[in-house]
C-alpha cells in the first residue's frame, strides 16, 4: 500500500522539511541557499536526504507530492 504525503513528511528531519518546501516551489540550490542562508554543501545534504526517502525519487515528484498534500487539506 502506498503511504500519503503526510507520512513521508513526517519522517523527515526539521531541516529536511524546511529545505523540501523551496525544492517543491521549484528552487534551485542555489536560491535555496540564498534563502535559508546555509552553505552550498549543507544545501546539497539536505536536498538529497529527502531523496534517500522510498517514497520520494527526485524533484519533480517532490512538486506532485507537495501538490497532493495542498489538495488533501483542501
Amino acid at each position: 500500500m502506498a503511504e500519503d504525503g503526510t507520512g513521508v513528511l513526517d519522517r523527515l528531519s526539521s531541516r529536511e522539511r524546511e529545505v523540501f518546501l523551496p525544492i517543491a516551489a521549484g528552487m534551485s540550490n542555489t536560491e535555496i541557499r540564498e534563502a535559508l542562508h546555509l552553505s552550498p554543501a549543507t544545501v546539497k545534504t539536505h536536498v538529497s536526504r529527502p531523496f534517500a526517502k522510498p517514497q520520494l525519487r527526485d524533484r519533480v515528484h517532490a512538486v506532485i507530492l507537495a501538490y497532493e498534500l495542498c489538495e488533501q487539506r483542501g
